[in-house]
């Protein structure tokens, strides 16, 4: 059974995820990797989650305040040994189903065109390819998304 954890950017086990996160988006953004590390920054994360089973640590997600009812999706990653097992599914319904416990209506993402499984999944998850937003406006090579969030089961 899975356990999935509400906590914030402090906690150990997120921590360690992101950085493995990192390794792996390094040599996926290769010469971008600078532009889009220095909005990875987890000081501004205050709701993330951190998903279990059997005490072993394997995924992980986040979500910060975009704008008035919008959150933005951010750190999401399952250790590539358990991917295809639902548990992305999972970290993202738990995100947006706190999100609109707080209020939110709309959720953002954006993600990278080379990280096809990412592109494919929001889609699969119902999210619209948007115009690119803030930072990401001139990125070629930077997919944008957003949905209108509905409590899940």
């Amino acid at each position: 059974m899975l356990n999935i954890v509400r906590t914030n950017s402090e906690h150990q086990d997120f921590i360690a995820l992101t950085k493995v996160l990192d390794r792996y988006l390094k040599v996926a953004d290769g010469n971008e990797h600078d532009f889009y590390n220095q909005f990875n920054n987890l000081d501004a994360l205050k709701h993330t989650i951190v998903v279990y089973k059997n005490n072993i640590t394997f995924g992980c997600g986040a979500f910060k305040g975009f704008e008035k009812d919008t959150i933005e999706i951010k750190r999401m990653f399952t250790l590539h040994e358990f991917r295809g097992k639902g548990i992305a599914f999972k970290v993202l319904t738990t995100l947006e189903n706190w999100a609109i416990e707080l209020g939110f209506k709309y959720s953002v993402l954006e993600t990278g065109t080379r990280q096809k499984e990412a592109v494919a999944f929001y889609k699969k998850c119902e999210y619209n390819i948007i115009a690119n937003y803030g930072q990401y406006k001139n990125m070629e090579n930077s997919l944008c998304f957003k949905k209108m969030l509905f409590l899940s089961k």
